[in-house]
């Protein structure tokens, strides 16, 4: 029985570790999407680059858990606006656009929130197992 409560433990933390990077990769999110139309202050500057979380696998609790390694620039190309009256267009009348789009973001941020809600469930459960697995020592 004590090897249950471990077992559910251990759920708990490589759960919460999913918990903590989902938010990390909510935040992310909401980065690119607030900067989804902010252009560079000099002409024919870049723009906002989106940005990328990169997950790991980390220990957790004797078992294997995930963390935000790091935040990575979207190498993928600027679009091109024509809006030769912007402060930011280059002698072409050409502003280069952000690389975000924000209908990705979108789908990106409700992929992240089910993650996050069923990361709570698996926390929730194993909660209430244990619980359970206690109840029934007593007995």
């Amino acid at each position: 029985m004590a090897d249950l409560i471990t077992m559910g433990g251990q759920a708990q933390a490589i759960a919460s570790s999913a918990l903590r990077a989902q938010q990390a990769r909510m935040r992310v999110i909401a980065e690119n999407i607030a900067n989804a139309n902010s252009t560079s202050n000099t002409a024919g500057g870049d723009p906002y680059r989106r940005q990328v979380p990169v997950f790991e696998p980390t220990k957790v609790d004797g078992g294997t858990g995930v963390r935000l390694a790091k935040v990575a620039p979207d190498q993928s190309a600027f679009k091109d606006q024509y809006e030769p009256g912007n402060p930011s267009a280059n002698a072409q009348g050409y502003v280069k656009m952000p690389n975000v789009d924000p209908l990705v973001e979108a789908l990106d941020m409700k992929e992240a929130q089910r993650a996050y809600e069923a990361n709570l469930n698996v926390i929730e459960t194993a909660r209430a197992m244990d619980l359970r697995t206690l109840d029934l020592l007593k007995k």
